[in-house]
């Protein structure tokens, strides 16, 4: 059967709930996406991730996490964007907005946006005409490498946009240490690599918690394939090095995951089963 974006879907870590938000998604050709595959004939083994044409889903999306009275929003999509780069990706967006009020919630409602990393497909709904999508909202950045990386680099692939991004951050912006609490039972773990400033989000509550790993993988086949960078890797050394490391730690604790690029589903857990590490969805 073929593989389809991520819905939306929920789950509860002690008292606090996470909800999946679709904005969109993306397909890429396989190897150009993953260059170590080499060619087509390594995805055979993987075909479960691949579209009908042979393409590599990945959903776009971030992840609403509510804590208390708080509302926490980890990254902000791709915004409204339709793109189609011949033998390489077609992509479809715009519908973060909606999902958030499928959930209940306005853009007002939003306390705390946390972007895992500055990625187009992760800000892409920072800001528009009017100002800040998430006005009322603390924005919270990984670290100063990140804004700084970007500004150096406008023309990297899905570098996100001065005019929408980094500009409206400027005044706005707020720094996150690794380890730090930025709302009730919620702490940013820094997990460089993809780009210089890349944070996850580890959310807590009693004896449970959960991991949203930003893009420290886009795949299920990189938990079989530890070699397969995504060519988006700023530092592809530093990132299948932080891969290796989280996963190591989740396979097999029993942890939530949420993984906002995975297909098909957008939590799940790290498992081990005949001598291999895979994804088996929440």
């Amino acid at each position: 059967m073929a593989a389809g974006p991520a819905p939306s879907e929920s789950i509860t870590v002690g008292d606090i709930r996470i909800t999946y938000l679709p904005d969109g998604e993306a397909r890429f050709v396989p190897n150009q996406m993953f260059p170590a595959s080499g060619s087509l004939r390594a995805w055979e083994d993987h075909a479960r991730w691949l579209d009908e044409d042979g393409r590599v889903v990945a959903t776009i999306g971030g992840f609403l996490i509510r804590t208390g009275n708080r509302n926490v929003l980890v990254d902000l999509g791709f915004g409204v964007a339709d793109v189609d780069v011949p033998d390489f990706v077609r992509a479809r967006s715009g519908l973060l907005l909606s999902s958030l009020a499928g959930a209940g919630l306005k853009p007002e409602d939003i306390d705390t946006v946390v972007f895992t990393h500055l990625h187009h497909d992760h800000s892409g709904w920072t800001a528009g005409e009017a100002g800040l999508t998430f006005e009322n909202a603390e924005h919270l950045v990984g670290d100063q490498t990140e804004i700084e990386h970007w500004r150096a680099n406008p023309d990297a692939p899905f570098a996100p946009p001065a005019d929408t991004v980094l500009d409206p951050l400027s005044d706005r912006v707020t720094f996150c240490s690794d380890g730090q609490t930025v709302a009730p039972g919620v702490t940013v773990r820094a997990t460089p690599g993809h780009t210089p400033g890349h944070q996850s989000v580890v959310v807590s509550s009693g004896s449970e918690r959960a991991v949203l790993l930003g893009d420290v993988a886009h795949c299920p086949a990189q938990l079989e394939e530890q070699e397969w960078s995504v060519l988006f890797d700023v530092d592809a050394d530093t990132a299948r090095a932080t891969r290796e490391r989280l996963f190591d730690e989740l396979e097999g604790a029993d942890t939530p995951v949420g993984a906002c690029h995975f297909a098909e589903a957008a939590f799940g857990r790290i498992v081990r089963g005949e001598g291999k590490r895979y994804w088996q969805r929440h």
